[in-house]
């Protein structure tokens, strides 16, 4: 998670892996599903070692495994190549609104995790997805503790506005 302007959160959404052709098109890495999804989700904040810039206007399209993009200002080989390794983040206020019961993972990112018992175990650094199942790497600044994000199961309780995830998880595993 980061924050933009004002205080305004942003979500990383995808990546520029490579460059297509030479008319200045992108290879995207997208986060979004489907992939494609990411170009609904503007402006972007584009962020790399050289800096940050926001970008609006973005089109794209599906291409094989990946996704190809045109970026406005972007028109030929080397500029698309300047670009490769670029994050591309957008406010949190343009996604559209979850379910009850379903969260963004940059939503649980920083969270307090607690036990049943209101034993600390850390904070949520990140989630990562394994195929079975979504987990939560907790950090307590010595340990790492990686506990499967199943509500109902081992999260009984999720409070976004306390700023806190509840989990019924052994302290010492």
């Amino acid at each position: 998670m980061a924050s933009g302007g004002a205080g305004e959160r942003l979500v990383l959404l995808g990546r520029v892996v490579g460059v297509h052709g030479v008319r200045g098109e992108l290879k995207l890495e997208s986060y979004t599903e489907p992939r494609t999804q990411i170009f609904r989700y503007q402006p972007w904040r584009i962020r790399s070692a050289a800096g940050e810039k926001t970008i609006e206007g973005c089109r794209g399209r599906a291409q094989g495994k990946g996704i190809v993009a045109e970026i406005p200002g972007i028109a030929d080989r080397d500029a698309a190549a300047a670009l490769v390794g670029t994050e591309i983040w957008v406010a949190r206020s343009v996604l559209p609104a979850t379910k009850p019961g379903e969260y963004y993972w940059s939503d649980l990112e920083g969270l307090a995790v607690v036990t049943v018992d209101n034993v600390s175990l850390g904070r949520v650094s990140h989630l990562i997805a394994t195929g079975a199942n979504d987990v939560m790497i907790v950090r307590d600044g010595e340990r790492e503790r990686l506990i499967p994000f199943l509500p109902g199961h081992f999260v009984t309780e999720v409070d976004l506005d306390a700023g806190r995830v509840t989990v019924d998880w052994d302290p010492d595993f």
